[in-house]
């Protein structure tokens, strides 16, 4: 629960805390790391249109009947670790293990990098990501218009243009061309 006394938030002190802590409006996401709260940016209200892209896609490619792409969920990659990818798909057999209370990994992970994150928090994630067995990360760069598909650290396919951005092995025919990503978006009626 928030507390405000005098306009001023009380923030937890411990995972227990955050873990049953009603975050406020306040603009900012928050992930629990190294026993600290630490405040991030999510996805940007320009940034949206990527989440709608790759779901569009996922509907496309039925992969709605075998699970969800999830914007911003809570996800503990370990007992002392609360992180938020921007999108991470979770197989329908997670999403029932959520619900009783288990803490599952997605095995695929995507997150939109701002011009406000810092290389080294990003790399912490990238690490964290592969040790909790995500299997594949992908970092979107809309600045640049540059996707980096990570199926380990060492494993990285930097796209741009043309290159197809895979989701192999977690989800074998889920590509889609950095162009695509960043074509010219128009809402269909």
């Amino acid at each position: 629960m928030v507390k405000i006394q005098d306009n001023i938030i009380q923030f937890p002190k411990t995972l227990e805390a955050f873990l049953d802590w009603q975050q406020p409006n306040d603009g900012v996401k928050y992930e629990w790391y190294n026993d600290e709260l630490v405040q991030f940016e999510g996805m940007k209200k320009k940034q949206y249109y990527i989440f709608d892209i790759l779901n569009i896609l996922f509907i496309e490619k039925g992969y709605h009947r075998k699970g969800t792409l999830m914007a911003e969920p809570d996800v503990m990659l370990t007992q002392f670790q609360m992180r938020r990818p921007d999108i991470a798909y979770f197989s329908r057999e997670q999403i029932y293990q959520g619900r009783e209370g288990i803490d599952v990994i997605p095995t695929f992970a995507i997150e939109v990098i701002s011009p406000n994150d810092h290389l080294i928090d990003v790399e912490a994630k990238l690490i964290e990501y592969f040790k909790a067995d995500v299997k594949v990360v992908w970092h979107i760069i809309p600045e640049q218009e540059v996707v980096y598909v990570y199926t380990s650290r060492k494993d990285v396919k930097i796209c741009f243009d043309d290159d197809i951005c895979s989701a192999k092995p977690v989800l074998e025919d889920f590509e889609i061309s950095v162009a695509d990503i960043f074509k010219d978006y128009k809402v269909s009626e």
